[in-house]
């Protein structure tokens, strides 16, 4: 054993190789997030930078009703798509990722009429130099599976057909109103076709959506079957028309409105949205109906565009789309609600980054299984995102979740020092940190559900391995994300209940309607997200890279063999394929930056 160190100099020694090249901190491909491939959650990073900049350097996101060429906002949006496109977005991605973070921003979804009038979707597609694209061919983001907007598109056309939508028959229309302002502006239109075209279409197209993801075999995603409700019917009906005041004030309330808020009432969204960290209220019909429009508009954005989307829209607390903000902690490619709770928050506070820094912390902090995994996972996506354009609420986060990673790497570093000082082979080390990364989940699981639920509630893995029902494949039986086996006991109150094969038995059997047990109305919420976040741990490597780094600085092996070994043993860490070559790496300069002799 190689004793020539210090203890401070061999943690420093593996904490610096450790976190010297970003790639080597996940076994996730984030170096391919920086440029056209895979997910695009770090574009919203950059655009969140972008505006910031921009509105502290006294630009305006306003949407107006102006007689000009061109909007001041209009050059923050050009910024946002030129950086969406650096970023790896085609045009349309960008038109969309850049169009949805000005909204939250503060810009207006469409203003003015007849002349002047702007819609935000419309402006970011033009400047992005994508096509129009029907809400046909927009699909939904991916949950699994994934299908398009046809479905809405095609019920509201045959309802039309029929002749649901509203009472009056066209047929019937005198020839001089036709398209006159006696209907635009007129009882007829505002009183009785506008507000029913709108209602009834959405309504429609948001069960129809419901249907389709049902039919896929998908649980309906409340907000993409309200969005693309929504969207359908407002590329029929006069999209910013009045409508008559026994539904919402002249002026104040219109058509996108009104089928925003059927669409959100038909899917089962909350009639209010809150967003995280800072508590500011939007209206979830109001909301609905703005993206429906920005959607309608901005072209054809792409699975991965959408997938986006439904990041940002993690900004809510009601978590009706996105995983940024949920319990477990996701493949780094997801990560990125916090760049527009950030970019909230920095607004919020007038510009205070150390308050909004803490309410950022705050949040995260407060739901998540592994907060320590949480702030990681932000740090290393601001982190990179950075590599392609750095910015205010990068900075804000990577400040806010620095202190964390730091300890969440000294810790790892100091026990695989003082066990392998001791003689405990690395491996030994790793399993360690392995159970105690579970341990973790679990005790967090139970505080977060005993707060919700009212009772005291308890989980625990009673055996996790790969493998569970792919005895064939050495990829599945190696790697426990593919195919992992867990046995899981749930206690809530009195109540316990066993769930013996979770992902290979139970979950297909309750989904197929075999299984007959009112336990997993409260069994299944808890031991899912706890399991969950077991076979999504590849994301982050800090239990295999460091002991492995102190292993090779201390001559126990050789780097090659040191994270074999790690490896071996980390059955969470090491749940996805290419974890071996970044441990290996950082072992090897670990090694070389604190040379010596064994003795």
């Amino acid at each position: 054993m190689n004793t020539s160190h210090s203890r401070e100099e061999v943690i420093a020694a593996a904490i610096h190789a450790a976190t010297s090249d970003l790639n080597n901190m996940t076994a996730d491909r984030i170096e391919a997030l920086t440029g056209g491939h895979g997910m695009l959650n770090f574009s919203v990073y950059t655009v969140a930078n972008v505006i910031i900049e921009e509105l502290d350097a006294g630009g305006h996101v306003d949407v107006k009703n102006a007689n000009a060429k061109r909007l001041p906002m209009e050059t923050i949006l050009e910024k946002c798509v030129d950086v969406c496109k650096q970023g790896g977005c085609d045009a349309a991605n960008a038109a969309l990722i850049s169009a949805v973070m000005m909204y939250f921003a503060g810009s207006s979804a469409q203003v003015g009429i007849p002349a002047g009038n702007r819609k935000l979707g419309a402006l970011a597609r033009l400047i992005a130099g994508n096509d129009r694209c029907g809400v046909s061919n927009i699909p939904t983001a991916k949950t699994n599976n994934k299908i398009s907007g046809f479905p809405a598109v095609a019920a509201v056309y045959q309802a039309m057909v029929e002749g649901k939508l509203t009472q009056v028959n066209g047929y019937r229309v005198p020839q001089p109103v036709a398209g006159s302002v006696f209907y635009g502006h007129g009882a007829l239109g505002e009183d009785y076709v506008f507000p029913e075209l709108a209602a009834n279409g959405a309504r429609v197209g948001t069960q129809a959506m419901m249907d389709a993801y049902a039919g896929a075999g998908m649980k309906p995603q409340p907000f993409a079957c309200a969005l693309f409700g929504a969207a359908a019917i407002l590329e029929i009906v006069h999209p910013d028309a009045e409508v008559s005041e026994e539904i919402g004030p002249y002026g104040k309330f219109n058509t996108a409105m009104l089928a925003g808020r059927v669409a959100a009432e038909t899917a089962g969204l909350p009639p209010t949205l809150h967003i995280r960290a800072t508590g500011e209220e939007y209206d979830t019909g109001r909301f609905i109906g703005d993206l429906g429009l920005i959607l309608k508009d901005v072209g054809g954005p792409s699975v991965i565009g959408m997938m986006a989307l439904n990041e940002i829209v993690a900004v809510f607390k009601e978590n009706i789309a996105g995983s940024s903000g949920g319990l477990t902690n996701s493949p780094l490619g997801h990560i990125c609600g916090y760049a527009v709770v950030a970019m909230k928050a920095y607004l919020h506070f007038q510009g205070d980054r150390d308050a909004a820094a803490r309410a950022v912390y705050a949040d995260r902090a407060s739901r998540t299984l592994s907060p320590e995994m949480a702030m990681c996972s932000i740090n290393i996506t601001a982190r990179k995102s950075a590599e392609i354009h750095r910015g205010p609420i990068t900075d804000l986060l990577i400040a806010c979740t620095e202190p964390t990673r730091f300890r969440a790497l000294y810790r790892r570093a100091a026990l695989a020092y003082d066990r392998i000082a001791a003689g405990v082979e690395v491996a030994d080390v790793v399993a360690e940190l392995e159970r105690d990364r579970i341990a973790v989940c679990e005790e967090n699981a139970g505080k977060i559900f005993t707060r919700e639920l009212g009772e005291p509630v308890s989980v625990k893995i009673l055996k996790i391995h790969p493998g569970a029902r792919r005895t064939k494949s050495k990829m599945a039986c190696k790697y426990i994300a593919f195919d992992g086996y867990f046995d899981v006991e749930v206690r809530k109150g009195d109540q316990v209940k066993v769930l013996e094969g979770l992902s290979n038995q139970v979950i297909p059997a309750a989904a197929l309607g075999e299984l007959d047990d009112p336990d997993l109305a409260w069994a299944l919420p808890v031991a899912c997200p706890v399991c969950a976040e077991q076979l999504l741990s590849g994301n982050h490597l800090m239990n295999i890279t460091l002991p492995a780094a102190v292993s090779a600085i201390l001559g126990q092996h050789d780097p090659e063999e040191a994270a074999t070994l790690a490896v071996s043993t980390a059955m969470v860490s090491a749940g996805i394929p290419g974890c071996k070559p970044p441990a290996r790496k950082v072992a090897e300069l670990a090694e070389s930056l604190l040379p010596g002799e064994e003795v």
